[in-house]
């Protein structure tokens, strides 16, 4: 008999087949201190928890049976992932119990900023009976721009086309194939801020989608845009889009998130006339607390019973000999698969792994969940891709693993090399452990390099021509960005080149832009690995 311990308030029905189990035993416990916790939890196989219990390891020490924590939510900030993972404990969550109310949620506000609904109630309320301020437009026949087609935003996209509107969807692991299956139109970001009447973006917080709505998307916005944003705060500069919305270019904005929670007093969204804003409320719902609760209790029993199981976010133990081989690769695979996926673009569609030398030689998949978490993470953010669901993230975004082993490698003990497909270009990056020096990269596509994988990066291509390195370096210090190492690769005299420069700080777009008009100059990316 299974022994199952709650210490959070967790609906009934979300654990009810827990209940049900007949090799399993449910206790409910909430409000119990870490002390009480760890006086009873020895007898316990699992431990399900919401935001209150914070699960340390004091506590998953005392939990010699303990085999699974579950966190009805997504967020798993209260438990101490690493002593779990040291002890063999799997943390699991519920990553999709949101997806519905997230997107009703959205559609709710899209509805409130398409009518004006939250300022027509309240100056009803106030005795006021105003019916011609408050001229509104229909959805059908409009064009909703998606930035973000996961779980929530094709959910969007569903609704938004029974509501007659047409679709634009960005996705950066969205093919032009499957976007024609589910009745989108595949676009890039600017098409969608070029064209579209209406906006919501539902892409994860990571560096990259960072105000990915700013001040120059606003300069070309197509006028009369009304922009959602119930996915993260910071995804959309908020500054910005007020003096958009005040200089006539966005019509209105509704807002479930914000850059800082909860905002200052004066944060110019909660007085301006155009701009709704709710308090984080995308998955208040009784039905999104209830699913989560029971997806996790489903992924429980799996795991109990010792069956197949998803969302789990560490990584299960590895046998101690093939720790020993894998682990030093662990931090390279990341960033090799972090560089690649920085230095390409388009719709991820294959992901190709080469181990070659004595990694040939034993199970590689724990180093392969590495890498495939490093292109991942890129754009999905780390938050949500972990070693244990990148390689089910991948299959689900329909990204096909290949993998390829040779024992010959050549000049190196042991080589790992990530070639990224997309529809728009393949490129190929190869690095191995040098003794005593620690991870290097030392192949992107064609060209042979000696790089650190670390840091702030500029990879250009260019023509190798005399003084081109001068006119970069030169452009460089004019612009304040200080150069610390410089590694350039070629295979013919005056052909094709690269050149890697490590920076003190991370590049201004504008220096990138002023770096790839220059004459021979191809392509300049910024890459930041860490």
């Amino acid at each position: 008999m299974f022994k199952v311990l709650v210490s959070d308030p967790i609906s009934d029905l979300g654990i009810q087949q827990l209940v049900d189990a007949s090799d399993v035993a449910v206790d409910k416990k909430p409000g119990l201190s870490e002390d009480e916790l760890v006086a009873i939890i020895g007898e316990y196989d699992a431990l399900l928890v919401r935001s209150q219990t914070r699960v340390t390891p004091k506590i998953m020490e005392a939990g010699k049976q303990l085999k699974v924590v579950g966190r009805a939510g997504v967020g798993v900030d209260n438990i101490d992932l690493d002593a779990a993972t040291q002890r063999g404990i799997i943390v699991i969550n519920a990553p999709d119990g949101n997806t519905i109310t997230t997107c009703e949620h959205t559609f709710a506000m899209m509805m409130a900023v398409a009518r004006h609904i939250p300022q027509a109630y309240m100056k009803t309320v106030n005795g006021t009976w105003d019916r011609k301020s408050f001229l509104g437009v229909e959805l059908r026949g409009k064009t909703l721009g998606v930035l973000g087609m996961g779980r929530i935003g094709s959910e969007v996209a569903k609704r938004a086309k029974a509501f007659g509107m047409e679709i634009m969807g960005y996705d950066p692991f969205m093919t032009e194939e499957r976007a024609e299956k589910i009745g989108v139109k595949l676009a890039s970001v600017d098409e969608i801020v070029r064209n579209a009447d209406f906006m919501t973006v539902h892409t994860p917080l990571t560096p990259e989608t960072r105000h990915m709505i700013g001040r120059a998307q606003f300069e070309v916005m197509k006028p009369g845009m009304r922009i959602i944003n119930c996915a993260r705060g910071g995804i959309i500069d908020e500054i910005a889009l007020v003096d958009a919305v005040d200089a006539g270019i966005v019509a209105g904005a509704a807002f479930d998130v914000f850059e800082v929670e909860p905002p200052a007093e004066d944060h110019p969204f909660l007085t301006h006339p155009k701009i709704i804003v709710t308090p984080h409320l995308g998955a208040s719902t009784v039905e999104a607390q209830e699913n989560v609760a029971i997806d996790v209790s489903e992924q429980v029993l799996h795991i109990l019973r010792s069956e197949p199981f998803i969302n789990a976010v560490n990584m299960p133990p590895i046998p101690a000999n093939l720790q020993n081989i894998l682990q030093p690769y662990f931090t390279l695979g990341e960033k090799l698969g972090n560089f690649i996926a920085q230095a390409t673009e388009g719709a991820v569609i294959e992901i190709v792994v080469g181990y070659a030398g004595e990694l040939a030689e034993v199970d590689t998949q724990p180093l392969t969940r590495h890498i495939v978490r490093g292109v991942l993470a890129h754009h999905l953010g780390s938050e949500q891709v972990n070693v244990v669901n990148s390689l089910h993230l991948a299959k689900v975004r329909d990204v096909n693993i290949v993998i390829q082993k040779s024992h010959a490698s050549k000049d190196f003990t042991n080589l790992v090399t990530v070639a990224l497909r997309t529809k728009k270009e393949e490129r190929v990056v190869s690095g191995t452990l040098l003794t005593g020096y620690g991870p290097r990269i030392v192949h992107i596509d064609k060209y042979p390099v000696d790089v650190t994988p670390e840091g702030n990066l500029i990879l250009i291509s260019h023509n190798d021509k005399p003084g081109i390195i001068g006119r970069v370096g030169t452009l460089l210090g004019n612009n304040d960005v200080n150069i610390a190492t410089m590694q350039v690769g070629r295979q013919l005299v005056g052909g094709s080149a690269i050149m890697v420069l490590r920076v003190d700080k991370a590049t201004p777009k504008e220096v990138l832009e002023q770096l790839t008009s220059m004459p021979e100059l191809n392509t300049a990316k910024e890459i930041t690995l860490f």
